[in-house]
């Protein structure tokens, strides 16, 4: 819309003078409606309380005669930076110092508010509002801007190369017909009548009422959903724990799908991958989620191997943008009241591209804290891969 009048404006500056464009952009502003002066002031430059005198008229008292009603070439009030010549530099010392990003860039920006920046002015001496610092500011090539999210941390020097040792093993796994599931804990969700962010359609000035303060409610407590995803069926498994979120449980929920999902799916399966992140429940270096992985290996007869994404890469795990990203765009807006509206809204998760999802309640107790003697460890039948055994290795069922 600006970028339209502007080009209007440009197109009939060389045809009308001064008091026919300031007609026309107030007219202009009229037909726009609501909002229309501040569009047509950006796109023209004119002030807004030009166009609103011109608008309502309030200049039809003034003589007809051209001479008086045509601004002469220079006439006006003069700019406020013409008015106070170190106006400008007095404001760039004030925005300077808190200057963020790349000093050869054209774009700037600053964290100080523009009603701050007009008191500390004003209190030097300078007559100036808010809105023409933010006009100012605009000139100089400052800018309001928001956070976002780009640093990852330090960057493992084999990350690259891990991402090449799972992807290899993946296409070999799945070149045999074995099963490869992605898991992964989901953010941990307040139970109970609480926000939730996000808006969903109802009755017109009927919002659902929740809680003013988000604290845990000691009946009902958090719900912990830990997923597997197996992106080449495009199904998965949440479990929604309602104690702690342990190694444990991850396990339980792996051991679940299998159960529920994975062998009917394959029945003759012999092996499974598990890509997991480094940390967390199922983290590299826990103890617990080794000898965990042992008892389901012992109990299901599959070899499992396990290959971890690398520090500070987590974002790249399949479970994460195909699987919880459709469950928190699915219950968006919706306060989770229940463990089981948690588990229905999971449940009816679908996308265009066929996923589905069954989830279940998990109401066993894992407790936190639990030690893994180093005996315990050595029984653990692990054979770790010539490359970074720490990230891939394989759990193989005691006989």
């Amino acid at each position: 819309m600006v970028e339209v009048i502007r080009r209007k404006y440009k197109r009939l500056s060389g045809v009308l003078d001064e008091r026919g464009r300031r007609v026309w952009a107030a007219v202009e502003a009229e037909a726009i409606g609501y909002g229309g002066q501040s569009i047509v002031a950006k796109a023209s430059g004119l002030s807004r309380t030009t166009l609103y005198r011109e608008g309502s008229g309030k200049n039809q008292d003034l003589p007809a005669s051209p001479r008086n009603r045509i601004r002469k070439a220079g006439g006006g009030r003069k700019k406020l930076t013409q008015q106070e010549p170190g106006l400008l530099s007095a404001l760039e010392a004030l925005v300077e110092p808190t200057t963020r990003g790349d000093p050869e860039n054209a774009l700037r920006w600053t964290c100080r508010s523009t009603r701050q920046l007009a008191a500390t002015l004003e209190g030097r001496g300078y007559r100036i509002g808010h809105q023409t610092v933010a006009s100012l500011l605009s000139d100089l090539g400052y800018s309001l801007q928001g956070n976002q999210k780009t640093k990852e941390g330090s960057s493992h020097p084999d990350r690259d190369a891990q991402f090449k040792y799972i992807h290899g093993r993946v296409e070999e796994f799945q070149r045999r017909g074995q099963p490869v599931v992605s898991v992964d804990t989901k953010k941990k969700e307040l139970v109970g009548d609480f926000k939730n962010g996000g808006k969903e359609w109802r009755p017109k000035g009927v919002p659902e009422r929740v809680r003013v303060y988000d604290f845990v409610d000691k009946t009902l407590g958090k719900a912990n959903p830990y997923g597997v995803y197996d992106p080449v069926a495009n199904v998965g498994w949440v479990s929604v724990g309602t104690d702690h979120d342990t190694s444990e449980f991850a396990v339980e929920t792996l051991r679940r799908w299998w159960e529920k999902m994975g062998r009917l799916r394959y029945p003759a399966a012999t092996e499974l991958l598990v890509t997991a992140d480094g940390g967390g429940s199922n983290g590299a270096r826990v103890r617990l989620w080794k000898v965990a992985l042992q008892r389901l290996a012992d109990q299901t007869g599959l070899r499992i191997s396990v290959c971890h994404f690398p520090p500070g890469t987590s974002k790249w795990n399949k479970i994460e943008h195909r699987m919880f990203s459709h469950i928190s765009m699915n219950w968006r807006g919706k306060p989770l009241i229940s463990h089981e509206v948690i588990v229905n809204l999971i449940a009816g998760t679908t996308t265009n591209t066929g996923l589905k999802i069954e989830a279940e309640l998990d109401t066993n107790v894992y407790p936190k804290g639990i030690q893994v003697t180093d005996e315990e460890l050595e029984n653990i039948q692990i054979q770790r891969a010539d490359f970074h055994g720490e990230w891939n290795y394989t759990i193989i069922p005691l006989k």
